[in-house]
């Protein structure tokens, strides 16, 4: 986060999008939460104990399942999700409802949690065909974060490099080199490493993001 960039308005929206979130998925039929979602390997329920875990965890348990993983992120992950997923989809929902304002969180950048409160929740809604149109203003600073965030830290700098990125839906634009041009949430998605949204992207530089992994 850029020093005296002001951050109180990071959780209110990411309430706001929890809140959203269980409210799109309340009434889903068992079928429905086994829909794999956009996150690799994860389906609609794993997405959901993840962000139950992190919206659960701090700093010192973050850390605590870190050392207990040997270092390793996905496998902290996942054992997150295993401690989180109830064998009842509702169950884990309804536990997602008791941390909706929940303050807490990883030690990181708390634009962070902006950046997991859009991806996952299109993880989620895409899959599922949910409509959803998130403030397009949160987006565009999640945007700014994940593209200047290293990779080797959930970030997208080296996945975006040398692609101006051009929002259809705003004024922001980003990065310079052939140009690929689309919705905010859209690019903030292929930032996070979603391939399937280049298909909402258009511009040469579409075939340059297509081609890195």
């Amino acid at each position: 986060m850029r020093r005296g960039e002001p951050t109180d308005e990071v959780w209110p929206v990411v309430h706001a999008e929890r809140a959203a979130l269980a409210d799109d998925l309340e009434g889903l039929s068992p079928a429905r939460w086994s829909t794999p979602s956009l996150c690799a390997a994860w389906d609609v329920h794993d997405v959901l104990a993840h962000l139950l875990a992190t919206a659960r965890t701090t700093p010192l348990r973050f850390l605590r399942g870190l050392v207990a993983a040997r270092f390793d992120f996905d496998a902290a992950n996942a054992a997150e999700v295993r401690d989180e997923r109830r064998a009842d989809p509702a169950d884990t929902l309804a536990a997602f409802r008791t941390v909706l304002t929940r303050t807490s969180g990883p030690p990181a950048p708390r634009d962070t949690r902006l950046v997991e409160a859009f991806v996952h929740g299109a993880d989620v809604r895409r899959p599922l065909g949910i409509p959803w149109a998130p403030p397009r203003a949160a987006v565009a600073r999640a945007l700014r974060f994940q593209v200047r965030s290293s990779d080797a830290v959930g970030g997208g700098r080296g996945r975006v490099a040398g692609v101006r990125l051009a929002a259809s839906d705003t004024d922001l634009v980003l990065g310079s080199g052939p140009v690929a041009e689309g919705p905010v949430l859209s690019l903030l998605l292929v930032a996070a490493g979603r391939r399937s949204a280049l298909a909402d992207l258009t511009g040469p530089g579409v075939a340059v993001l297509a081609g890195r992994p």
